[in-house]
């Protein structure tokens, strides 16, 4: 039977996070992009959500590289828990490099051998042949790959856009795009995140104009702008415009601080030392002469903005003399976060500015008519949506078919098929293990780890603690009862009901027979917390989590 190569979808497909892909022949792989997702709602506690890797895992005598596009969390905050598992050196430019380089800093115990590579570099890693092509994004060294295979060439555009007045001056290099074009491209990867928006993305170039325009209307205002802190070219923008205005740019927020450092470092943006000052000195100038930029963009819940907004932020108080600018657009879910920010700036007093009033925020992501751009110079022969949602993948397929490409020759993925490349076929060949593995501080668990579980029963139905004290050798009650619930009761309830949950524990004790010094412990904790449950549910209707604490006392 012939062989092709081997396209593994570990993460990216169906899911907005988790970018992931690998390509495999023979005994080598290559892996495009390790991002993390991010927690929602549902994963109280958990710190991020990264890929399930156990194939990479199972093969990585195998792994020969993994490839970056570009720095964002999404296609790099996963290299961390990949290379722990299955090492390999590491490709990308010298923004993404250093980004990682920063991310490893938490992790000591993961050497990795990091390879800078620059726009229109190649690589020969193995039989994959990689070249790096320069495309805009909101981060410097963005790329697309072309990776030409023995079946021949897979284009992968990463996340990007068509910006023909980008802050960098670095246009996106269509023409070489239309040269590998010209040369035939077996496979199409497009990123498919804005393919439901008509036109072109908003150049970073009128972003600038807009936010120049606030400047001026606020002259004798203090200034926020709220901003994702990977977005280093809105930085940079931020940076130029403080200079032009003659006012100080402060930071808040670790990742803010963190990112701006490490461009400013290694030459990717260009700041005066004398034009930043530290949070902590604002108070030392006036309002008209300050600029600060604040993570806190998306709601989180302890980012920067979000404190200033409920007055838990030390060293700044929001009030009537100040506007705020969201100069970003709300990722998928977070638009009730993001309401609920500016509703509590509004109540302090502040002005809001945000991306339906004024046009404060550019995409990096391409839309309808750049991606019809692409498919006219890459000319691909299959084609496979990825980077987004399945609605997403769904209209990109259908707007490659509008463009030509046959309908057999277009497939959308789902997270965890095999499909295999030949010179005329592509088709899938199977599935490997696939899904969220939750990071929680420095432990991972699986998606349904009873750790999720117990944290989604506390935060949903409360909690109840028993605590019973008894003689180790006859089993008779020496001390409690005792009932302490969190989460569960109005404090009017508290007293009616604790009186009664005494009363169904011992009860339950009595009518099962139990014997505290003799029976099995887990028995006879299932068979208090079933009647403490029952007795809740009655009349609260909540099935808290029941914890019962036995402490024997021998005389």
């Amino acid at each position: 039977m012939a062989k092709g190569v081997k396209i593994v979808f570990i993460g990216g497909v169906g899911e907005i996070g988790k970018n992931m892909y690998a390509l495999e022949w023979e005994n080598e792989i290559i892996v495009l992009d390790a991002g993390m997702g991010f927690a929602d709602d549902s994963m109280p506690g958990i710190d991020k959500v990264v890929q399930d890797i156990t194939y990479l895992t199972q093969n990585k005598n195998k792994v020969k590289a993994y490839i970056i596009t570009h720095g964002h969390l999404d296609h790099i905050g996963g290299l961390p828990y990949a290379l722990a598992q299955a090492p390999a050196p590491v490709y990308g430019s010298r923004m993404s490099l250093a980004l990682i380089e920063s991310q490893l800093r938490e992790h000591p115990a993961i050497k990795v051998k990091a390879i800078v590579v620059k726009a229109r570099s190649v690589v020969q890693i193995g039989t994959f042949m990689v070249e790096f092509v320069h495309v805009n994004h909101n981060i410097p060294g963005s790329f697309a790959l072309s990776i030409t295979t023995p079946m021949g060439v897979i284009f992968f555009t990463g996340d990007f856009k068509v910006d023909h007045t980008p802050v960098d001056g670095q246009v996106i290099d269509l023409t070489r795009i239309g040269e590998i074009g010209r040369k035939g491209v077996a496979l199409l990867m497009g990123e498919s995140t804005n393919v439901e928006r008509k036109g072109f993305t908003l150049s970073e170039r009128q972003v600038n104009e807009s936010l120049d325009k606030l400047f001026i209307e606020n002259k004798d205002r203090r200034l926020f702008v709220a901003s994702f802190a990977s977005n280093i070219h809105r930085i940079q923008t931020l940076f130029d415009l403080a200079v032009k205005h003659n006012r100080k740019i402060a930071f808040a927020g670790r990742s803010m601080i963190g990112n701006t450092d490490t461009a400013i470092k290694i030459g990717e943006m260009t700041a005066k030392p004398e034009g930043i000052i530290d949070i902590s000195h604002i108070g030392n100038y006036k309002d008209s002469e300050l600029l600060i930029v604040v993570t806190g963009s998306q709601g989180e819940p302890r980012s920067a903005l979000v404190r200033m907004s409920t007055g838990e932020f030390n060293k700044i108080q929001i009030g009537s003399n100040d506007t705020i600018v969201f100069s970003s657009g709300p990722i998928p879910g977070n638009e009730g976060a993001i309401n609920n920010v500016i509703n509590n700036l509004i109540k302090c007093g502040a002005e809001v500015v945000y991306e339906s009033l004024f046009e404060v925020h550019a995409s990096g992501h391409a839309c309808e008519e750049e991606f019809k751009l692409i498919m006219t110079l890459v000319k691909p022969h299959f084609f496979v949506p990825v980077h987004g949602e399945y609605k997403h993948l769904k209209k990109h397929a259908a707007l490659a078919e509008r463009m030509g490409i046959n309908k057999r020759n277009i497939i959308i993925p789902d997270l965890g098929d095999v499909f295999e490349l030949q010179v005329n076929s592509l088709k899938k060949v199977g599935c490997i293990p696939s899904g969220a593995v939750l990071v929680d501080g420095s432990g991972g668990g699986s998606a349904d780890s009873s750790v999720l579980r117990d944290r989604q029963s506390m935060a949903e139905e409360g909690v109840c603690v028993i605590g019973i004290g008894f003689d180790g050798k006859t089993g008779a009650i020496t001390s409690g009862p005792d009932v302490i619930t969190r989460g569960l009761l109005y404090s009017n309830e508290l007293v009616e009901h604790m009186q009664e949950t005494r009363t169904v524990v011992l009860e339950s004790i009595q009518n099962h027979g139990i014997n505290l010094a003799k029976d099995d412990v887990g028995d006879i904790r299932d068979k208090i917390r079933r009647d403490v449950q029952g007795y809740f549910n009655k009349v609260v209707k909540r099935k808290p989590m029941v914890i019962t604490m036995l402490q024997p006392t021998v005389k």
